[in-house]
């Protein structure tokens, strides 16, 4: 069983630079927290090569591990690579998954347009996964898709669909190649999303929570949406608003 007590091991110390965007763009790595989330990583091939595990925890039975190195560690040491106030005793080192949109071909995917918040990705990868959506492409702009607060809020869904970092211009072009209509989020220049056709192939573009979409991005797009407002609130959450075309437009 391997053990380390002292959060000045040098292995602790790389752990903790995952915390950080640089280190996980390096390394190709980045780390996640909790029993949940550790055992859905687990479920995936080829994404854990490590589990960290405080001394007084228990794996559970149910965790697919074969191959997998654990090591155990000493309270001062979780703490140190958690990033959450009350550390729940385990981490995964994982491997990030490169993914092709040309090689997938999916036909219902969500285009995410300089989204900075890590809750509002987290929780978009969550619904689009619920929504039954192929993939989501995270353009220029976004928080990144490893920051622990997304991971977090993803609740294991990062780990049900590919989920890559792209261009959305080209997505764009290459969805219309295909015959996938792409809909734009907007306010001007664009009908009720209840005018829409339901559809087993479509791709949803949302925007910044302050600015939208780019409006270069918003002049390729098929057709532009917006979602009325019937109350005296002026807009509406990222996350919500794609939520509700994700499920509005798909064929039920």
């Amino acid at each position: 069983m391997n053990f380390i007590e002292s959060a000045k091991n040098p292995k602790v110390k790389q752990w903790k630079k995952l915390l950080g965007k640089k280190e996980r763009d390096k390394t190709g790595k980045y780390i996640i927290e909790g029993f949940h989330l550790v055992e859905e990583a687990l479920k995936e091939t080829d994404v854990v090569t490590e589990v960290i595990l405080s001394k007084e925890k228990e794996l559970p039975v149910s965790f697919k591990l074969e191959g997998t190195d654990v090591t155990y560690v000493s309270e001062d040491v979780m703490k140190a690579i958690s990033d959450m106030e009350t550390p729940q005793g385990i981490i995964a080192v994982c491997e990030q998954k490169p993914w092709n949109l040309e090689e997938i071909n999916p036909e219902k995917i969500l285009l995410i347009d300089a989204v900075q918040d890590p809750g509002n990705i987290g929780t978009m990868i969550r619904t689009a996964d619920a929504a039954g959506m192929d993939m989501v492409i995270l353009g220029e702009g976004c928080a990144d898709l490893y920051h622990p607060k997304v991971i977090r809020s993803t609740q294991g869904s990062l780990f049900h669909m590919p989920i890559m970092k792209g261009d959305l211009s080209e997505a764009i072009a290459g969805l219309q190649e295909r015959g996938i209509p792409v809909y734009g989020t907007a306010l001007e220049g664009a009908v009720s999303y209840e005018t829409a056709d339901k559809s087993d192939s479509f791709a949803i573009l949302v925007g910044n929570e302050g600015q939208g979409v780019n409006k270069d991005l918003l002049k390729k797009t098929t057709q532009n949406l917006y979602i009325p407002i019937y109350g005296k609130s002026e807009s509406l959450n990222v996350g919500v608003a794609s939520a509700i075309l994700m499920y509005a437009l798909r064929k039920q």
